[in-house]
């Protein structure tokens, strides 16, 4: 090759095949529109396995006659309001019993004594191995005589109920928040408040608790779902509560319980729309200032 001499001159073809290659657009990925189609199926049977039986729920329920007379007959009966509202009232004071239960025992774990986890997850487990049941006969049979003999009154009863549902939220609670605990700084947090004179019950309440408003509200209705839909503690401590009776109107009607179930279906969505609508400024972290 002379001085000179283009290189292109001698190796037009190779030159030009670089420069085709270099120049040409990049190759589509049809994997990425066979991944949509195969979330668009796994979507839509999702979809039908979820509303199909409500759809189903609903055709049986409109089979009274007149029209709607199953929700007519469920809304106007008294006790409907009456055990929602127990029911309700109850998760209410389990939802906080748990928080101040959970919250500081989580943080503390987190923070200064990271080896009893395990532990601490083991003991929140166990309602998934003992069954309501057995629970509710040892809540019976350990406060139906001295020295506290809670079972013997309404009172004692509603007591012991809402012990039992503590008891059943742990699982629920303990991962929410320590999920939400995961998501923060605690012992930058912690070092910052008390550097402003913060004390611990301060700290908690000042700057834990409202990082922690979006786990500690996930947990508290799946809380609230639990206690409105549980049957067999409220059964044995005899209370009024919204579980036992849809079964008693499962065993005097026909189309009332499908209503019922409906009903507590919009009532769960109702509860998750609040989930989304109070946790949509959970981005922006408590300023350590309101630690003061």
């Amino acid at each position: 090759m002379t001085a000179g001499q283009p290189i292109g001159g001698r190796f037009p073809d190779a030159v030009d095949t670089v420069a085709s290659a270099l120049n040409a657009p990049a190759p589509t990925k049809p994997r990425g529109r066979y991944g949509a189609v195969v979330w668009w199926i796994v979507f839509i049977i999702g979809f039908l396995y979820f509303f199909l039986p409500l759809l189903g729920t609903f055709a049986f329920s409109m089979r009274a006659e007149p029209l709607f007379s199953a929700y007519a007959v469920v809304v106007d009966d008294p006790q409907f309001a009456a055990t929602l509202f127990y029911s309700f009232v109850v998760g209410l004071i389990t939802i906080v019993v748990s928080a101040i239960l959970i919250v500081p025992t989580a943080f503390w774990v987190r923070l200064k004594l990271p080896w009893l986890r395990p532990y601490i997850e083991f003991i929140t487990l166990l309602p998934f191995v003992i069954p309501p049941i057995i629970l509710v006969f040892g809540l019976i049979r350990s406060y139906s005589g001295d020295p506290l003999p809670l079972a013997g009154s309404d009172f004692g009863s509603n007591v012991l109920l809402v012990a039992a549902y503590v008891v059943l939220s742990f699982p629920y609670m303990y991962r929410a928040v320590d999920t939400g605990l995961r998501a923060i700084d605690v012992r930058s947090l912690t070092e910052a408040s008390q550097s402003l004179g913060a004390g611990w019950v301060t700290l908690l309440w000042r700057v834990i608790f409202p990082n922690l408003r979006v786990s500690l509200l996930s947990g508290a209705f799946l809380t609230l779902a639990i206690v409105v839909g549980e049957f067999t503690i409220a059964t044995f401590l005899a209370r009024p509560a919204f579980g036992p009776y849809i079964s008693l109107l499962g065993g005097n009607k026909a189309y009332e319980p499908a209503a019922v179930s409906l009903i507590s279906f919009g009532l769960t969505w109702i509860a998750m729309g609040l989930i989304a609508l109070i946790g949509r400024g959970s981005r922006q972290r408590v300023a350590l200032t309101g630690a003061h």
